[in-house]
């Protein structure tokens, strides 16, 4: 990784010779970008996030510009600071989660989550790469591929806009934030280098009425790195892309310091004649290191109870679709699609005496591969839409083996049997213009999603309360409907409003089956005050609710606000019948986001944002309650030159309690406190 004391001043440096990009009258434009949105999409629940936006944002962390989508959390509140990276999975509409993303996220087409366990690694995106963000809510895209129960959320790569741009930034406890991008633009194509890089003294997780002598801060040390090429030969967009990032996170005690690393390699194939289609191929490479610790009832001792010293994991993955010719108002999208993931997690666990007595290595390989067909129709103020996937699936190479370190014959040795099946997904709409700016809309869906290795092999603790994994599960499937209408009078008013019904089968859970002291099947000992909870289906979780979404520009002011109330209720009978009514963990049942931009002036900005998020259940049986928290960002860009700007940035600027979770004992931890921001930042206009 890059020193933190040289990035920052290769960032501020490059601005020495850079210049403003222009495109000459004749020359080839070339976006970058993937086959156009489908006419059909207007049927759905769709919010955009454009560049102006991801760019004023008080955190300047991806997780932080998708909270302006209520209803789009992850599975905890703290954000890829001080979060163990394995809760940082993405849901939406109120289904709740197991750390594992329940919405499938997407960069330039090719799909984001790790390949073992299903999370999102934030700090691999620099905000300054990303040019739009394009969320719809509601599942069954299968245009995008499989894993879009809650919905779909992409990312699109940036168009360069000038050869040299950066910006740099300091901030509370020792922090430290830097982006920059070279590029290379000529006639027909560009060439894009960019850096990011985040590090800092962190603060106490752990709210000052319940820490002990083991708690301190936890700092962390992020970067990443991307190129990315396209260049147009003919009628074809050739699209290439590298990016590789790592992540140093320690949790707040001794012996609970992770690392997250990896690389990926994409090359996209746009051909934008009379057929329009596109052809994508990627390669995507994961490690993981994590160490977790037990902590008696003082806080006054940290042990080590886990070694996940490695946990290497691959992604491959293909897709092929055409757009043919057809007559005025119908348009049609055909294809296939597969991926093959693959992973294991190498574990040692059973300390004495603070060294390891036993190891585990458990893991396997999933795979898809499904076809798909997405056709509209335009007739007059009438859209009309529909589209569906098949896909064949494959948990395979499943196995589980714990032995004793000093040796001697395996604790256990599991090997699971392969399975298969086949899922068919699909979801159709109607919108229909009924006077100029309005137009009411309603869509019906069924998505699916296959555990991940994570949730089929790997048992895990957290505290004092240990899971264990179900090779057994089942693929979990949604039915939803949804209604709504959008008005938009003209381009600087525009209303959305949806209300929805969600039915989640076969939902993935993490169900309490009993408490500490004990010693329980593939975790061994728990301590008293933790508790024992096993993966499990789950018949469904209904989630009921509805969506707002409003903006307002009014010459340099404008306001945007995004409601989401959900009433998500699990419904459960045997093993897990004890969960039937409750409201699935970590789900809040009203988030609000609101924020007010004034631009006095080109390159001059000040944005405030509010946001709020109803209590929430920390865990699945209802027992331990987190609160209400209401946070204040802000943004301030003055511009000194033309193209540079000073920039002001505030975080939780009231320094709100946000607990993030509630641990055995009532130990509270907390999400980020208040943090303020000064930078510089050059970009030419």
């Amino acid at each position: 990784m890059v020193p933190r004391s040289v990035l920052p001043l290769l960032i501020v440096a490059a601005p020495a010779g850079a210049q403003t990009i222009e495109v000459k009258p004749g020359d080839i434009v070339v976006t970058g970008r993937g086959l156009a949105d489908a006419p059909g999409d207007r049927a759905f629940d769709v919010v955009e996030i454009d560049r102006a936006r991801i760019e004023a944002n008080g955190a300047d962390r991806l997780e932080s510009v998708l909270a302006d989508v209520a209803g789009l959390q992850q599975f905890r509140r703290s954000d890829s600071r001080s979060a163990n990276p394995t809760s940082q999975g993405i849901t939406l509409r109120g289904l709740g989660g197991n750390a594992s993303s329940r919405a499938l996220l997407i960069l330039d087409g090719v799909p984001q989550t790790d390949p073992f366990g299903g999370w999102v690694a934030f700090p691999a995106y620099a905000t300054d790469r990303l040019g739009r963000i394009r969320v719809t809510r509601g599942g069954g895209s299968g245009v995008q591929g499989p894993g879009a129960l809650a919905g779909t959320v992409e990312l699109e790569s940036a168009v360069p806009v000038a050869a040299l741009s950066g910006r740099v930034a300091g901030g509370s406890r020792d922090a430290v934030d830097a982006q920059g991008t070279a590029a290379l633009v000529r006639p027909g194509g560009f060439l894009t280098l960019s850096g990011g890089y985040a590090s800092g003294d962190g603060f106490v997780p752990i709210v000052a009425g319940s820490r002990g002598p083991v708690d301190r801060r936890a700092p962390y040390e992020q970067g990443s790195v991307a190129a990315r090429g396209v260049v147009r030969i003919g009628a074809v967009e050739v699209q290439t892309g590298l990016l590789a990032f790592t992540d140093r996170r320690e949790r707040g005690t001794r012996f609970t310091g992770n690392t997250s690393e990896g690389a990926d390699a994409s090359v996209r194939l746009v051909g934008r004649g009379r057929w329009g289609w596109s052809a994508l191929t990627y390669l995507q490479t994961r490690g993981f290191r994590s160490s977790f610790a037990g902590i008696d009832a003082a806080r006054s001792v940290a042990t080590r109870t886990l070694d996940q010293y490695n946990t290497p994991a691959t992604g491959l993955g293909a897709r092929v679709e055409v757009v043919p010719p057809l007559a005025e108002g119908l348009a049609l999208r055909l294809g296939g699609d597969w991926r093959d993931v693959s992973g294991r997690t190498q574990e040692l666990f059973t300390f004495v005496a603070g060294a390891p007595t036993r190891r585990r290595v458990a893991g396997g390989t999933n795979v898809t591969a499904g076809l798909f067909a997405d056709g509209s129709l335009e007739a007059g103020a009438l859209t009309l839409t529909a589209g569906g996937r098949v896909d064949r699936w494959r948990i395979g190479d499943g196995m589980l083996v714990e032995r004793p370190i000093a040796g001697g014959a395996a604790l256990n040795d599991l090997r699971f049997a392969d399975r298969t099946g086949t899922q068919a997904t699909g979801r159709a709409g109607v919108a229909w213009r009924a006077m100029e700016g309005v137009t009411l809309r309603a869509a019906g869906y069924r998505g699916w999603r296959l555990p991940t290795l994570n949730e089929l092999y790997r048992p895990f603790r957290a505290g004092a309360d240990a899971t264990a994994a179900n090779s057994a599960l089942r693929p979990e499937t949604l039915w939803g409907a949804e209604a709504g209408v959008t008005i938009a009078p003209s381009d600087r008013v525009s209303l959305a409003a949806t209300a929805f019904d969600n039915r989640l089968h076969d939902a993935i859970a993490n169900v309490s089956a009993g408490a500490g002291p004990g010693t329980f099947p593939l975790v061994g000992f728990v301590a008293a005050g933790g508790v024992y909870r096993v993966r499990q289906n789950v018949d469904r979780v209904r989630s009921r609710g509805v969506e707002l979404d409003a903006g307002w520009r009014l010459g340099a002011v404008a306001l945007r606000g995004s409601w989401s109330h959900v009433d998500p209720r699990v419904r459960a009978d045997g093993a897990a019948a004890a969960l039937d009514g409750l409201l699935p963990a970590q789900t809040p049942r009203d988030q609000v986001s609101g924020s007010i931009d004034w631009t006095p002036r080109a390159g001059a900005l000040a944005s405030l944002t509010l946001r709020q998020l109803s209590g929430q259940w920390e865990d699945d049986a209802n027992t331990r309650r987190l609160a209400l928290a209401t946070t204040l960002d802000a943004y301030f860009a003055v511009p000194v030159t033309g193209a540079l700007a000073v920039e002001l940035r505030g975080e939780n600027l009231f320094d709100e309690t946000v607990e993030a979770g509630i641990g055995a004992g009532g130990v509270v931890e907390r999400a980020t406190p208040r943090a303020l921001w000064l930078g510089l930042r050059y970009r030419p206009r």
